[in-house]
């Protein structure tokens, strides 16, 4: 049974929920699921605005159906050549015999990667930046966005409805509940922790792609954001926007202290734990304590580029980092954090050597500060160490 969402007048979504998938591109933990966002145009030409994941096909199809009644689907654009989007491409051609691909040209080789159809030349309308498409009263024009977050991305502007279809920026994890618009639930409170984790763990990395994105974005006159997963933007598109102005720069959004631990037998979570509540006593709010061994990487990922300060607390292990550690902190390299005041704390019973080590790795982020004051502990946390954990509680205070 069809299940679609009227956008405008003229313009539904076509797309569906995926509630059972547990791990996003086998990566990361999806509690609430995930929306696959697909958008149908009617016009004098009709326009599909990309396809959705395999896992939701019969759904997408009905739907598709259902809002054509009838009639034929003359374009299909293609935004972004990720299978959770891409996927059902053959599945349209081979239903809709006239259909014309509108991509751009490292689209079509994607395309000739992920399947074996073969189109004749006029079924290709190939794009280039800044190109039209007029399929009448809608004028789609297309805007490049290389590595936000693959090579091949652009964005589609319609300037009569001045609607942005922005592939995979502006998304979140998360299923769409019923509702379709931001501004139809409490997306602050309820979504905007899993727009951070989607954003900084997928596209992360790529922050200056996303500024010449927004860029580009910002001589365009918007009042509808459709992205590829998650609500549809048709008010306050300041919030998210400068949430994405924040993320893409590696500013934190709040001056307070992230502290992430890594504990064999509790000496070194008491070290955090204590140094949690000292920074606390200074007057410090909204301080956020993970280990790292329960709490999968991507959320912490997430808080790491919201706190302006970092505090990794590790145990040596087979003469490095405990191993969850590491792994963290290589993501967190990964997806090139960077402008965040660091501190060490690093534990052994007989060989206290990763405190160096994980210098090493925080050394490579960019104007990153890391706080001379490295407290070293051997085994449990002595009162000399509970005394050297309030002079860098209060080191850390007086940088907030």
């Amino acid at each position: 049974m069809y299940n679609v969402k009227k956008i405008k007048e003229d313009l539904y979504w076509v797309g569906a929920n995926d509630r059972r998938l547990a791990l996003f591109e086998s990566a990361y933990p999806v509690p609430s699921g995930i929306s696959y966002n697909s958008y149908l145009l009617l016009d004098e030409k009709t326009v599909l605005l990309d396809t959705v994941d395999k896992a939701v096909n019969h759904q997408f199809m009905e739907n598709i159906a259902h809002v054509l009644k009838g009639r034929e689907l003359d374009y299909l654009v293609i935004n972004h050549m990720e299978p959770d989007h891409c996927a059902e491409i053959q599945t349209i051609v081979e239903k809709y015999k006239n259909i014309k691909i509108v991509c751009n040209a490292k689209s079509k080789q994607m395309i000739g990667q992920f399947f074996e159809f073969e189109l004749p030349d006029d079924r290709w309308h190939i794009v280039k930046e800044g190109d039209n498409l007029n399929v009448g009263k809608h004028n789609l024009s297309f805007v490049f966005a290389p590595m936000v977050h693959w090579p091949e991305v652009m964005v589609t502007y319609d300037a009569a409805d001045k609607i942005l279809f922005s592939a995979d920026a502006f998304g979140t994890f998360g299923a769409v509940d019923g509702n379709i618009f931001a501004d139809e639930v409490d997306f602050e409170h309820r979504y905007m922790d899993e727009a951070r984790r989607y954003y900084t763990n997928i596209v992360g990395k790529y922050g200056v792609q996303v500024q010449n994105l927004l860029k580009k974005a910002a001589n365009l006159d918007i009042e509808m954001i459709c992205p590829l997963h998650g609500y549809v933007w048709r008010k306050d598109l300041n919030i998210f926007i400068d949430k994405y102005q924040k993320w893409s720069t590696y500013t934190p959004e709040i001056n307070s202290v992230l502290i992430a631990y890594s504990s064999v037998y509790g000496g070194t979570q008491n070290a955090a734990e204590i140094l949690g509540g000292k920074l606390a006593e200074q007057g410090i709010k909204d301080i956020k304590i993970y280990d790292v061994s329960t709490i999968h990487p991507s959320y912490i990922i997430s808080d790491a580029f919201k706190y302006s300060h970092l505090v990794f607390a590790s145990t040596t292990y087979n003469m490095g980092i405990f191993v969850s550690m590491e792994n963290l902190l290589n993501d967190i390299t990964a997806h090139n954090l960077q402008n965040r005041k660091v501190a060490v704390i690093h534990n052994g019973s007989w060989a206290p050597v990763c405190g160096n080590l994980i210098t090493d790795v925080v050394s490579k982020w960019k104007n990153t500060e890391i706080f001379e004051n490295k407290i070293q502990l051997t085994s449990t946390v002595k009162q000399s160490q509970n005394e050297e954990l309030e002079i860098l509680a209060k080191e850390i205070a007086k940088t907030i």
